[in-house]
């Protein structure tokens, strides 16, 4: 990984070099502040006071010189648009030729402009990371608070380029402009009628979609997945890594891998209550039915993961085969009359669930350019499997016998599943291909395509802190410096290696999207472990009707987050949907309360759809938060972002479906009030929790 020093020397534009950020003198100065504070020549307070003005100076340079820059560039696409107007009226083929070169050349210039935003960006971020790390102290926080929320901020024009979006506008349109009138001038022999847009324009969207961070639908997906890409290019050797390591037919066995087992999460969900009351039990033993999957995946992802620091195939077999027989036995209960037997069926197909090892054989194996879309398949493969469960239950109302096997609604999702699984393991044996594993110099396995976040990290714990760390330890700031997101001792790079390590390096910011996860998981899984219940109680649903129903609330999750990852989260920040999304959730909530003594279907699936559309826009928001303020140590290793995110959310899927058997004892009426109650306080805490980090969320 090349150093940042010597990255910023080697990108910069020697005319511009005297306004980029002076990198290496704010590295010896935060060498030198501490120093000076080891020594007692300096208290905090007086550090923190000249940093923030060296820093802010830093800041002014830059932003002065970009602003001046972008009135040369908006000066230089006047004067063409003068050009232009004349050639409107008189039009000239070569003439037009000219002007639009002469758009190019503005093109180019600006795209140098945004690469000097960019490097500046990345300067500031690593800076503020690398003061953070030297001192024990989130300085990081306080700085983009002040600073990003001042009515004069100079932050916000590097972080959000403000003037710069009007000049890709102007100059965007006018290329397209010129493009389509030359095209109307030419012979059909010179041009196809339909013409191409400028390359130039795509190159200035790349460069502002590089500084932006802005998404769109395949993006957002993306996020879902907690699976995210390199922000560095890979060198020529990391992509010929990749591409040998890349098979798609074994890319495809792990999304089938996750639609199979979605189908297999949700397709009990319209029958688990028929099905407990079959075998003796009340019907909200169909919360432990349920969530017994979930208490069996939370111990799973720890293993699958670490396993796949090893091997994919293996782990895969071995789900398949956990899978196939906790379905003979969720099936077999029936005749053998035993609840026992249903829970265990149930319990191994938690402990089949090989998410993780999808989640990392993206991460790893599926090569940079394409693996966002690779894990917008994943969620893809997600929902359309959370969405097909229910349906196929719907469709499966036979009842015959053959032999002494029944085969009815309540035992027939677990054979179909059976038979599902048997044959996605014979076409795993054949198909699957183990990647080859790159190993470094020390024998240790190397993934080139680890995530390498720029992103600010809050590494530790706030003022309580001490301002300076122990002396002893190896000097992070030597002359021959490393790159940020490598810096510090051996240690401090090393991924997690258990979750007591992970869990000190959860920021609060980190913790409060952890804590969103949880929420948003428990009141979805109310919602959708108790929908039986509650609907053959209330409006007297069968099981057709519950299976349209949850089939229906699955098939929004692609639309709705084709919009919000299209539109709307191209319109508002991040921690505004985050926000938002929230307090929708909680109207939700509060509008499934049976307060009067009737309660209506349209009131139950109208707050319905608004809790699990709120759910599914919060989901993507929250992840996408999660990825940029996590530590890159939780990037890679066993124990990494996605496998904390999973167990989040399995734990409340756990709780959510035991509180539903809980609450049944005390009568089916009390029922719905009772586990909307925790929904209702977790997510006005999450609320609060939000509101309180709002301004760390940058």
């Amino acid at each position: 990984m090349v150093n940042f020093g010597k990255k910023l020397m080697a990108d910069q534009i020697p005319e511009w070099k005297g306004y980029y950020i002076n990198y290496k003198l704010m590295k010896k100065k935060v060498k030198q502040y501490g120093q000076q504070v080891q020594q007692g020549e300096k208290d905090r307070r007086r550090v923190l006071k000249d940093f923030s003005k060296m820093l802010d100076d830093q800041i002014e340079k830059i932003v002065l010189f970009l602003l001046e820059q972008q009135g040369a560039l908006a000066s230089r696409i006047e004067k063409l648009g003068k050009q232009r107007a004349i050639l409107a009226e008189q039009p000239d083929i070569s003439a037009i030729a000219e002007l639009r070169e002469a758009y190019r050349e503005v093109g180019l210039d600006l795209i140098k402009l945004l690469k000097f935003v960019d490097l500046n960006a990345t300067g500031i971020r690593k800076i503020l990371k690398k003061f953070d790390k030297r001192f024990g102290y989130r300085f990081t926080d306080y700085y983009v608070t002040s600073r990003s929320n001042h009515p004069y901020s100079q932050l916000q024009q590097v972080f959000k380029h403000v003037g710069v979006g009007a000049v890709v506008g102007a100059l965007s349109r006018n290329l397209a402009d010129l493009q389509e009138r030359q095209g109307s001038y030419l012979s059909i022999y010179d041009q196809p009628s339909t013409a191409l847009k400028d390359p130039i324009i795509d190159m200035i969207n790349s460069s502002v979609d590089k500084l932006t961070r802005s998404t769109n639908f395949l993006r957002f997906l993306g996020q879902h997945a907690l699976i995210v890409g390199e922000e560095s290019p890979s060198t020529a050797e990391e992509e010929e890594i990749e591409d040998q390591k890349y098979h798609f037919m074994s890319l495809m066995l792990n999304l089938v891998n996750t639609f199979l087992y979605m189908v297999n999460t949700y397709i009990i969900v319209p029958t688990a209550d028929d099905y407990s009351v079959s075998l003796g039990a009340a019907s909200t033993v169909c919360g432990v039915v349920i969530g017994s999957m979930a208490v069996a995946q939370i111990f799973s992802s720890v293993y699958f993961s670490a396993w796949s620091n090893k091997s994919y195939f293996r782990p895969l077999i071995f789900s398949s085969i956990v899978l196939f027989l906790g379905n003979v036995c969720y099936a077999m209960a029936y005749d053998m009359k035993s609840l026992t037997v249903l829970i265990i069926g149930r319990l191994l197909c938690g402990m089949g669930s090989a998410r993780a090892v999808n989640r990392r054989y993206i991460s790893d194996c599926v090569p940079a350019r394409i693996r966002m879309q690779a894990s917008a398949g994943f969620v893809s493969a997600s929902a359309l499997g959370m969405a097909c469960g229910p349906a196929l239950a719907g469709l499966l109302q036979w009842k015959f016998k053959i032999y002494m096997v029944t085969f009815n609604q309540s035992t027939l999702p677990g054979w179909v599943m059976a038979v599902a699984w048997l044959l996605y393991l014979v076409w795993l044996w054949i198909s699957f291909k183990e990647p080859n594993r790159a190993t470094g110099v020390n024998g240790t396995q190397q993934n080139p395509a680890s995530v390498q976040r720029a992103d600010i990290e809050q590494l530790e714990n706030g003022l309580a802190q001490p301002l300076l760390r122990d002396s002893s330890k190896k000097d992070e700031d030597d002359d021959e410096e490393v790159d940020d997101s490598e810096e510090g001792t051996h240690d401090s790079r090393k991924p997690a290696t258990s979750i007591g390590s992970a869990y000190r390096l959860l920021t609060p910011s980190v913790k409060v999207q952890l804590l969103i996860y949880f929420m948003l998981k428990y009141a979805m899984e109310i919602l959708l472990s108790e929908s039986s219940v509650i609907t053959n109680h209330y409006f007297n649903w069968n099981t057709s009707a519950v299976a349209i129903f949850l089939a229906i609330l699955g098939l929004t999750v692609l639309p709705v987050n084709a919009v919000v990852g299209t539109y709307i989260s191209n319109m508002f920040e991040d921690r505004q949907l985050l926000m938002v999304s929230q307090i929708t959730l909680l109207v939700g909530i509060i509008f499934s309360f049976k307060i009067t003594s009737t309660y209506s279907v349209v009131q139950y699936v109208v707050s319905a759809l608004v809790t699990f559309v709120s759910a599914e826009v919060l989901e993507g928001v929250n992840l996408s938060l999660l990825s940029s303020v996590m530590s890159s140590r939780l990037s890679r290793g066993t124990y990494n972002g996605g496998l904390l995110s999973t167990e989040a959310g399995t734990l409340a899927r756990v709780v959510a479906d035991c509180t539903i058997t809980a609450a049944g004892y005390l009568g089916i009426g009390k029922l719905l009030n009772v586990t909307l109650l925790p929904s209702l306080v977790i997510c006005a805490a999450s609320i609060a929790s939000t509101f309180l980090t709002y301004n760390s969320l940058f």
